[in-house]
């Protein structure tokens, strides 16, 4: 029976399509293989936000060539539309495809290898990712995605509400929203429509369990949809921003047309109206023109806001991009902002996720090995559990025990 794995790299809309081709394969009778050393063929989805994604990309696929040399590779993604002649050098690469040939992948792959055995569908995530929209249409300077995604495009509300009750029939108790730019859903349809518009729709299903949110441009983040989002019994207390930055000056050359204050309204706002809700953004580190009083704005920023994590970047330059060319910043001085942003990342985590402990929570299952069983909480505290008659996929509650600064231990109270 034929194999085959997938390896992910970047956002979760990438992990979206990974979703859709592993659910597309296993309806053709191929066989899901985690271990890519031991599968027939190699999807490698790519990333080139920075330039640590390009490395992580490049030496996955010689990995993958050493270990597995008999396997076949297909490359699609962002890297591989930026720069796809980087990857003649390596002889197992048996297909390359652009963005705009994604949704040609199954059919391509199953052109050459499909099975008619039956076999045991295996789910390639405990949580169903559903992409509804893709590409940007707003140029930040330091951003290289609408390059190489092209403009914001959204799927149609049918198309999104059949997928998603096709999910719920699986089994699937979490289904998590992606888009490359997820505040633009709908914008492209005729006649228009939004992100609240549909949210409203999906949230009529009967039998739905939780709507987790990715990434939100609080630029677009209307007073109505943050009122939706923070009062809805059906969508996770979880909201994940695109900040950027903590300082007026860097959002300006950045492009991004939003002040700090503006920041702090829509965070207060959050908090005010979902207390236990967990906020979380991504930030950049070391931008062109980021001088010690920008960095400093910036921290003083995060260590007053209520936000429980984020993810820090350093600046890396992206071809094409404006900001690619300017004069850059000294790579010791990105690296030790970057650790300061971190370290204070750790902290305000560490200090929100104790919070709960002794408290029960909602939770999905992730997954249930023989050593202990993870579940993620609503609003996105991982916690690690005894082994549990509970299968993947499921809904649980959960007591929250005790919180170290990497990691939430519980035990599971009862199944949903």
């Amino acid at each position: 029976m034929t194999s085959f794995s997938i390896q992910t790299f970047g956002c979760r809309v990438n992990q979206a399509e990974a979703f859709s081709w592993a659910d597309e394969f296993q309806s053709h009778g191929l066989r899901y293989e985690k271990d890519f050393t031991r599968s027939d063929f190699i999807v490698v989805n790519s990333c080139t936000l920075t330039s640590r994604a390009d490395r992580d990309v490049r030496n996955f696929i010689k990995k993958a060539s050493r270990l597995n040399p008999k396997a076949r590779l297909i490359l699609t993604g962002c890297y591989v539309e930026r720069s796809s002649e980087e990857f003649g050098e390596f002889p197992q690469v048996w297909l390359l495809l652009s963005n705009a040939d994604k949704k040609s992948l199954p059919a391509k792959v199953l052109t050459f290898t499909s099975s008619q055995e039956e076999i045991l569908n295996f789910p390639f995530r405990s949580r169903a990712l559903v992409k509804i929209q893709d590409g940007c249409s707003f140029h930040c300077a330091f951003c290289v995605i609408p390059n190489v995604r092209g403009p914001s495009v959204s799927f149609e509300k049918k198309e999104v509400l059949i997928q998603i009750k096709k999910l719920m029939n699986q089994g699937f108790r979490e289904i998590v929203l992606t888009g490359i730019h997820l505040c633009s859903y709908g914008l492209d349809l005729n006649p228009k429509s939004s992100l609240l518009k549909l949210l409203e729709e999906i949230e009529r299903l009967d039998g739905l369990g939780r709507v987790r949110l990715s990434s939100l441009d609080p630029r677009f983040l209307s007073p109505a949809l943050l009122e939706h989002i923070t009062t809805s019994k059906k969508i996770c207390a979880h909201f994940h921003l695109s900040l950027q930055h903590g300082s007026d000056e860097i959002l300006k050359r950045m492009g991004r047309k939003i002040s700090v204050k503006d920041y702090r309204k829509i965070l207060s706002f959050l908090r005010h109206n979902s207390p236990l809700a967990s906020l979380g953004t991504d930030l950049i580190v070391g931008f062109p023109g980021e001088t010690e009083e920008d960095f400093e704005a910036t921290h003083n920023f995060l260590e007053q806001s209520p936000l429980t994590y984020f993810h820090v970047f350093s600046y890396s330059p992206r071809p094409g991009t404006i900001a690619g060319s300017w004069p850059q910043l000294n790579s010791k001085i990105k690296y030790e902002r970057a650790a300061l942003l971190r370290e204070l990342a750790r902290k305000k985590n560490t200090n929100f996720r104790r919070l709960f402990v002794g408290k029960e929570c909602d939770a999905v299952v992730i997954k249930n090995e023989e050593d202990g069983t993870e579940v993620l909480t609503s609003n996105y505290i991982k916690v690690l559990t005894p082994s549990s008659c509970a299968e993947e996929k499921e809904e649980v509650k959960v007591i929250i025990t005790r919180v170290t600064p990497r990691e939430t231990f519980g035990e599971i109270s009862g199944i949903k």
